[in-house]
């Protein structure tokens, strides 16, 4: 009884998880997140390689957590991957505000004329300035 309550409930945590995972990787794909990158970096004959490189690092990520595997990467490992995940993370947020238009209405709204790709420079910059500091100070 033990065994087959155990592979019910392993059924059930695999089919939420791809349930979740194919969530994700909907709005990745709704939003269209890489080939917006691909047609903004001028590499779109790469997109493949996007592509699989987004489904690669987003099944390592789970089997790291879900296993709980120590990633022997030292500090300069640990910036790079943070580095990695820092561009991941603020291209999605991009590509949905893109979609959304808020910068568009945003700038309608407060009447404003130039200096939008200031604003958003000075936002992101904002970010990883307090990113840096939560982490390195632990503020």
């Amino acid at each position: 009884m033990w065994l087959v309550e155990q592979a019910i409930l392993a059924g059930i945590a695999l089919a939420a998880g791809a349930t979740t995972a194919a969530g994700v990787f909907a709005l990745i794909t709704v939003i269209g997140m890489i080939p917006r990158l691909a047609g903004k970096s001028r590499t779109g004959k790469y997109i493949c390689l996007y592509e699989w490189a987004v489904i690669m690092g987003g099944v390592s990520g789970c089997l790291t957590y879900i296993y709980d595997l120590p990633v022997f990467a030292g500090k300069v490992g640990l910036a790079v991957i943070g580095l990695a995940y820092g561009i991941f993370v603020g291209s999605l947020i991009m590509s949905l505000a893109e979609t959304l238009d808020v910068f568009p209405i945003m700038a309608r709204r407060v009447r404003l004329k130039k200096g939008l790709p200031y604003i958003v420079l000075g936002l992101a910059a904002g970010k990883a300035c307090g990113a840096f500091l939560f982490f390195w100070k632990g503020w």
